[in-house]
């Protein structure tokens, strides 16, 4: 089939097998094959075609239609999507890192779990000069750069450019998008649940009644930004919650020290750290201090780098450990009832029960926290009590719940890749595969 020909003729409609034969040609141009030819279908109408799990890494689609179109796990790393008519296409779990969507229409379109670093999509519009006409800007059904009510769930947008894009009602609950350009974006009755706003550029946006419930917006740009009836309980900003460290009577560094001698004499000597209330955000990292037994409630530990600390029976209960680092940490019998861990490391940590005595343990308890998008890589939480945890979209892969009470826990989108759950509780959990449940 002669693509150019065609495409010259007018608007050209591909079938399925003549777009997979496009794409098997494209796939062994980017491995360098012989026979190969890179995807060049600018203006071509490939509506609700299926395009899953391709590679279509640097293609050309330039203006082409590909409405209501099967994309999900599709790579479109650094393609050409300029002006691409996208609507209510699924992207679902797509790649598009450094791609060009400029004046790209997402009406609708399903970007759930896509990965979109870097990706551009900025205002943008074809020219074009009709036989006997004079120029004018090629329209769609939508505006340029039009996003309205697509969704982003979990989306990964860091870094991204969407500045000036038309945003509204639009969802981006729990997407990531640091340092993401949104100057004069139009982002009214947006959902910005626990979105990642941190270092964003925000600058003249319209955030009006949107919902940021639980977003973090820490050291981003609000200039003359609106946000009149937007909803912002419980955002992070880059203000104190709470008290500083400087509000300590001595200075941390001394305070832990004295808290070493109290574990270490069990109490009869030095100090026990408390320092539930306090932002430790900007803190020096608190890695391989023996912090067995401290109390941090309701405190903020933010991003904090608290890698192979040692936790052991300590008291975070309620508190925000969004993004922090805990990997390989001993966590055995802590409490993190309440808190807040999204975004977290905590793979290789050890949640299990710590012994006390002879006969006598204190198990780790999670009750009621959130650990959505959360990595537990090899974690262990044998024993622990999760009832209520929320672990929406963590990686739980080569995790261990042997004899775990995970009732009423949440694992909707959760990867189990080989996690255990022998004997663990599993009465009324939410999302598990029916294999699990059975």
């Amino acid at each position: 089939m002669d693509l150019k020909k065609k495409a010259a003729d007018g608007p050209a409609r591909l079938t399925q097998e003549q777009l997979d034969r496009v794409i098997e040609r494209h796939v062994m141009f980017r491995t360098g094959k012989h026979g190969g030819a890179r995807a060049v279908l600018a203006g071509f109408v490939l509506a609700n075609l299926n395009f899953a799990g391709k590679d279509l890494s640097g293609a050309e689609l330039t203006g082409a239609n590909l409405q209501g179109a099967n994309l999900t796990g599709t790579k479109l790393d650094g393609a050409t999507l300029f002006c691409t008519d996208l609507r209510r296409a699924n992207l679902s779990g797509a790649s598009l890192v450094k791609a060009d969507l400029r004046g790209a229409v997402l009406r609708g379109a399903d970007l759930t779990n896509a990965n979109l670093f870097d990706a551009d999509l900025r205002d943008g519009a074809i020219v074009d000069k009709p036989m006997g006409k004079d120029w004018a800007v090629r329209t769609i059904d939508g505006n340029p750069a039009d996003m309205e009510s697509a969704l982003f769930t979990k989306a990964n947008l860091d870094q991204a450019k969407l500045s000036g894009a038309q945003a509204i009602h639009t969802d981006f609950t729990d997407a990531t998008m640091r340092g993401t350009k949104l100057v004069r974006a139009n982002l009214r009755n947006a959902n910005l649940t626990r979105a990642n706003l941190e270092g964003a550029d925000l600058s003249g946006a319209d955030l009006r009644d949107s919902k940021l419930t639980g977003a973090v917006i820490t050291d981003a740009t609000m200039t003359l930004a609106e946000t009149g009836g937007a909803d912002m309980e419980g955002v992070l900003t880059s203000k104190p919650v709470g008290r500083t460290i400087e509000e300590l009577e001595h200075s941390l560094e001394e305070l832990i020290a004295l808290h070493s001698i109290f574990v270490e004499t069990g109490g009869h000597g030095g100090r026990l750290l408390d320092l539930s209330g306090f932002d430790l955000r900007g803190t020096p990292a608190l890695v391989g201090h023996q912090l067995t037994g401290i109390r941090a409630v309701g405190a903020t530990l933010y991003g904090m780098n608290l890698a192979k600390a040692q936790l052991q029976a300590a008291r975070f209960d309620k508190a925000d450990l969004r993004g922090a680092n805990l990997e390989n940490a001993d966590l055995r019998g802590i409490s993190l009832v309440g808190a807040r861990l999204d975004g977290a490391n905590l793979s290789g940590a050890d949640l299990t029960a710590l012994l006390l005595a002879p006969g006598r343990t204190k198990a780790a308890s999670l009750d009621g926290a959130t650990l959505r998008n959360v990595r537990l890589h090899g974690t262990r939480l044998d024993g622990a009590s999760l009832k209520g945890t929320d672990f929406t979209y963590a990686d739980l892969k080569d995790a261990s719940f042997k004899s775990a009470d995970m009732t009423d826990a949440v694992l909707t989108g959760a990867r189990l890749t080989r996690s255990i759950l022998e004997a663990a509780s599993l009465t009324g959990a939410k999302g598990l595969p029916k294999k699990e449940v059975a």
